[in-house]
C-alpha cells in the first residue's frame, strides 16, 4: 500500500515526530545523557518503524519535504547572525589557535575518509558523509550537504550522513570525559594552579529579555532578508566557479550566512539601544532553533534505512577510522598545543564532543570533568565561541574542497 503525504501533511507530520522525541527524550536517560535532539529521537524511531513497513510490504510511506531546505537556511542564516566578529577579536589568541585546530581536524576526519574509501569499496563521496560533514558538522550540516551528494548520483548519502552523526553524538559523549580525565591524572594537572587569564565573560552575555511580538517579527524579516539577499549571492558565486571547473558548487545556505555575518557586523559596530538594533540576536537564535528541529524532523523521518544494508561494514569501519582519529588529535595535539595543563585537558573534552557531535556534547563533556576535578573558565568560555559560532563557516569550506577537488 502507498502513502503520500502532501506538503502540509508533512510539514503536520514532522511536528508529530518531534513531539514524540521530545517526549521520549524527558522520559528515557540514554537521550538526556547523551544529548540526543529531539528530531533525532522521534526521526529515526519512525524511520525504523517505515523500514519495517517496506520490508514487510505493508505500507511505502512517501513525504513532500519541498520546505525542508527553506527550514534548513533559516537555520543556517541564524548561525551567520551568530557568527559575531567583535566576539572573535576580543575572545583572544587562544579561541583563534583553537579555531585552527579544529579546523585542522576538519581536513583530517575528511581525509581519512577519502583515504579509507577504496580499501572498503565506497565512492570517495560516500564516505565523505562520515567525515567533517557529520563528525564536526552533526545533523545540521549534514542535513544541508548529503541531499547535494545524494543528487549529484550517490544513492544512501543522507542514510550514511544522518546515521553517522548520531553514531558521532554518542561517541562523543562516550570519548571525551575519559580521555581528559586520564590528561588529568596522568600529570596531576588538578593540583596545578589554573592558568591566569583574562576572560571578558561579557561577549557571551546577552542578559534576559521578555519576549516580544515585534522582535520575533524583527528577526523573522532579517532572516527571510538575508535569504533573499543572499541566494543572489550564492548564484552569482555558483556561475563564477562555474566558468572555470564543472565540480564546484555551493550550498544555497552559504550566500545567507554571509549576508548575515555582514548585518551582524554592522550591528556590533554602531552598539544600537535595544529598540534600534539592527539585528535582535535572542530573537534570530529562537527562530533559527524552530528552524533546526523542524528541519531536522523532517529529514530524519524521511530516511531510507534500508540503504544502510549494503555499506553496514564499510560504515562501521570509516566510523572507527574517525573515533581512533579524534582520540588521537585530542590526546597528542590540541592538549599540547593549548597549554598541556588543567585548562587544556577540558578543552579535550569539549574538542571530542563537539568535534564527533554537536557543542551541547562537548559542554556537557566539559561539566562532568570540572565537576569531578575543579573549574575551568577559560575552556567554557572557548568552546561555545568555537563550536557555536564559527566552525560551521571553516567546516564548509573544507567539505566544499574535498566534494568538489579531492
Amino acid at each position: 500500500m502507498d502513502i503520500e503525504f502532501s506538503l502540509i501533511q508533512s510539514v503536520g507530520f514532522s511536528i508529530v515526530v518531534l513531539i514524540i522525541g521530545m517526549w521520549l527524550k524527558r522520559r528515557i536517560y540514554f537521550f538526556e545523557r547523551f544529548a540526543i535532539p529531539s528530531p533525532v529521537i522521534g526521526g529515526f524511531l519512525f524511520a525504523i518503524i517505515n523500514l519495517i513497513l517496506r520490508q514487510t510490504g505493508l505500507a511505502n510511506i512517501t513525504f513532500d519535504v519541498t520546505v525542508q531546505s527553506f527550514f534548513m537556511v533559516i537555520f543556517f542564516t541564524s548561525v551567520g547572525y551568530g557568527a559575531s566578529i567583535k566576539v572573535l577579536k576580543k575572545a583572544g589568541p587562544k579561541v583563534m589557535v583553537f579555531l585552527v585546530l579544529c579546523t585542522v581536524l576538519c581536513f583530517f576526519q575528511d581525509l581519512v575518509a577519502v583515504l579509507l574509501a577504496p580499501l572498503v569499496g565506497v565512492s570517495k563521496d560516500l564516505a565523505l558523509m562520515t567525515g567533517s560533514v557529520s563528525m564536526t558538522g552533526g545533523h545540521g550540516v549534514s542535513g544541508a550537504i548529503s541531499p547535494l551528494v545524494e543528487e549529484s548520483g550517490v544513492t544512501g548519502a543522507e542514510t550514511v550522513a544522518y546515521t553517522s552523526a548520531t553514531f558521532g553524538l554518542v561517541a562523543g559523549s562516550l570519548l571525551g570525559g575519559p580521555i581528559a580525565n586520564r590528561l588529568i591524572l596522568k600529570h596531576q594537572l588538578h593540583k596545578q594552579e589554573s592558568e591566569k587569564v583574562h576572560i571578558d565573560t561579557s561577549l557571551l552575555e546577552q542578559g534576559v529579555r521578555k519576549l516580544r511580538q515585534d522582535r520575533i517579527m524583527h528577526a523573522f524579516i532579517m532572516i527571510l532578508l538575508a535569504m533573499f539577499i543572499g541566494s543572489f549571492i550564492t548564484d552569482f558565486l555558483n556561475t563564477w566557479v562555474g566558468t572555470f571547473t564543472e565540480k564546484a558548487a555551493f550550498p544555497v545556505y552559504l550566500g545567507t550566512m554571509l549576508v548575515a555575518v555582514f548585518f551582524r557586523y554592522i550591528n556590533d559596530k554602531y552598539e544600537q539601544r535595544e529598540y534600534e538594533e539592527l539585528v535582535p540576536v535572542q530573537e534570530v537564535e529562537i527562530v533559527g532553533t524552530v528552524g533546526l528541529n523542524i528541519f531536522l524532523a523532517m529529514a530524519l523521518m524521511n530516511v531510507r534505512l534500508w540503504e544502510l544494508a549494503d555499506v553496514a561494514v564499510p560504515l562501521l569501519v570509516l566510523l572507527l577510522g574517525q573515533v581512533i582519529l579524534m582520540a588521537t588529535a585530542a590526546y597528542f595535539i590540541t592538549f599540547r598545543v593549548m597549554g598541556k595543563n588543567y585548562d587544556a585537558a577540558v578543552l579535550v573534552a569539549g574538542q571530542v564532543g563537539f568535534g564527533m557531535g554537536a557543542t551541547p556534547n562537548g559542554m556537557a563533556n566539559m561539566e562532568s570533568v570540572t565537576t569531578k576535578f575543579k573549574p575551568s573558565p577559560l575552556a567554557f568560555f572557548i568552546v561555545p565561541i568555537v563550536g557555536g559560532m564559527f566552525i560551521d563557516f571553516t567546516n564548509l569550506f573544507i567539505i566544499l574542497g574535498f566534494l568538489n577537488f579531492a
